[in-house]
């Protein structure tokens, strides 16, 4: 679990079939191997790592290339890197499952940020409400028909990689868990009253 509040701006070192390597600094402390680290939003597995010259690597599947911006980075790009959340810890942004729901678009690049997203998604976005975007946690300013905007200050700008994006980057999304659980819920109590009805 994560908050979306980037500890860190690292870059891509090399990418080796499956393998990924991230060049970084503060994520590596305390580091160790199977830890958990959420590049653009997305949770990979820390295989190997070598604090002193300020690197790690992650096995990434087929199935996380095709379905997160992942895929399309090359040598040298910038990457927002978090750490798992812990116990004791500041909930800063909001709860981040670091499982991309969907690749989105930059129409509008920062300060005033635009994203396009698939139509599936837009029910979980609301005006105030927390998304995330390649890892950030951000506010929803307004919902549009085909996806949303947000403010974004100058700060989260210069230490992320929306401040190195412009429009028609690809972005990972991921809507707020708490909206997907309370659907399902509503949506299982929905089907019970009815089938007691039917009855």
């Amino acid at each position: 679990m994560f908050t979306g509040i980037i500890e860190e701006l690292g870059t891509v070192a090399s990418r080796d079939g499956s393998r990924l390597r991230i060049n970084c600094a503060n994520v590596l402390e305390g580091a160790s191997i199977g830890d958990s680290t959420a590049v653009n939003g997305c949770c990979l597995t820390i295989v190997a790592f070598d604090a002193t010259h300020g690197w790690w690597e992650a096995d990434v599947s087929d199935e996380t290339f095709t379905r997160t911006n992942l895929g399309a980075l090359e040598v040298g790009d910038p990457v927002n890197l978090e750490r798992p959340v812990r116990l004791a810890d500041r909930l800063g942004g909001h709860l981040v499952q670091g499982h991309v729901d969907a690749v989105g678009e930059i129409v509008r690049s920062v300060p005033d940020l635009q994203i396009r997203m698939p139509t599936s998604l837009l029910r979980y976005v609301v005006e105030k409400g927390s998304i995330t975007v390649d890892g950030i946690s951000l506010t929803v300013v307004k919902p549009l028909d085909d996806g949303f905007t947000v403010a974004v200050i100058p700060h989260t700008s210069a230490v992320t990689t929306l401040g190195h994006k412009g429009p028609g980057s690809p972005v990972n999304l991921e809507v707020d868990v708490m909206a997907k659980y309370t659907e399902r819920l509503i949506e299982a109590q929905f089907a019970s009253l009815t089938r007691s009805e039917e009855d």
